[in-house]
C-alpha cells in the first residue's frame, strides 16, 4: 500500500516537473520578440531563439515584427466642395519597439485601425473632389505622415498608406463625364484656333515672298495645274486666272462704257 502511494507520488512529481519545463522553455521565431513581465513589472525583451522563463512568476507576451497589412473599411467623406464619396484605403505598418506596443496601448492593431479611419476622413475632408482624384499620391503621403507621428509613441512605424478606391454616386459620375467632355471640346477649339493662327502667319509670309518675285506666282499656277491633272481622272483642266487680269479687264470695260 505504501509502495503504491510512493509510486503515485513520484509519478505526480515527474508530471509536475515535466509541466514546469514545458512552460519554462519557449521558442521564438526570427520575426518574433517576447516582452517579459516579472510579477507584473516590465523586465525586458527577449528573442529570437530559445528562452527560459519562470512559470507563474514571469509572463511572456509575443509580438510579431513583420509588416502588417491592414484594410481600412470604406469611410463616408464629404469633400471641401460638399461632395459625398466613399473612400477605402490600406495601411502598411510594423512594430519597431515591442515593449511600447504592449505597454503603451491595449491593442495596437485595433488602435491603428480606428485612428486610420478618423485620419482618412479628416484629411480628405479638407480637399476638393478633383484633388482626391488627381493628387492621390500627395494625399497618401499626408495621411502616412500623420499616422506615423501619432503611432510613434506606441513603437509602431507606419510605412505606407494607399487610397484604394473612391466611390461616387451616378449623378456625380455623369457630371464628371460632362465636365470632361466640355474640357475636351475646349481644348479642341483652342487647338483649331492655334492652327488657324499659325496658318494665317505662314500664308502672310508666303504672300510677302511672292509679292517680291512675280515670276513665282506663275510657277505656282503651273504647279497647281500639274497637281490637278495628276490627281483628277477626267480630262478637264482648270486654268486659274490672275486677279490682276480680271481687274484690268473690268477697268477697260468701264472706260469703253464711259
Amino acid at each position: 500500500m505504501l509502495g503504491q502511494l510512493l509510486s503515485q507520488l513520484s509519478l505526480g512529481i515527474i508530471i509536475v516537473i515535466l509541466t514546469f519545463f514545458w512552460a519554462a522553455f519557449k521558442v521564438l521565431r526570427e520575426y518574433e520578440r517576447g516582452v517579459v513581465f516579472f510579477l507584473g513589472r516590465y523586465q525586458g525583451v527577449k528573442g529570437p531563439g530559445l528562452i527560459i522563463i519562470i512559470p507563474v512568476i514571469q509572463q511572456l507576451v509575443r509580438v510579431d515584427l513583420r509588416t502588417i497589412v491592414m484594410d481600412v473599411p470604406s469611410q463616408d467623406v464629404i469633400s471641401r466642395d460638399n461632395v459625398s464619396v466613399k473612400v477605402n484605403a490600406v495601411v502598411y505598418f510594423r512594430v519597431l519597439q515591442p515593449e511600447k506596443a504592449i505597454i503603451q496601448v491595449e491593442n495596437f492593431n485595433y488602435a491603428i485601425s480606428q485612428i486610420s479611419q478618423t485620419t482618412l476622413r479628416s484629411v480628405l475632408g479638407h480637399h476638393d473632389l478633383d484633388e482626391m482624384l488627381s493628387e492621390r499620391d500627395r494625399l497618401n503621403r499626408d495621411i502616412q505622415e500623420i499616422l506615423d507621428k501619432q503611432t510613434d509613441a506606441w513603437g509602431v512605424k507606419v510605412a505606407m498608406v494607399e487610397i484604394k478606391h473612391i466611390d461616387l454616386n451616378e449623378n456625380m459620375i455623369r457630371a464628371i463625364a460632362k465636365q470632361a467632355e466640355a474640357e475636351r471640346e475646349r481644348r479642341a477649339k483652342i487647338i483649331s484656333a492655334e492652327g488657324e493662327l499659325q496658318a494665317s502667319q505662314k500664308l502672310s509670309e508666303a504672300a510677302e515672298i511672292l509679292s517680291r518675285q512675280p515670276q513665282a506666282i506663275q510657277l505656282r499656277y503651273l504647279q497647281t495645274m500639274n497637281d490637278i491633272a495628276s490627281k483628277n481622272s477626267s480630262h478637264t483642266i482648270v486654268f486659274p486666272i490672275p486677279i490682276d487680269l480680271i481687274n484690268s479687264l473690268q477697268s477697260l470695260l468701264k472706260q469703253r462704257v464711259s
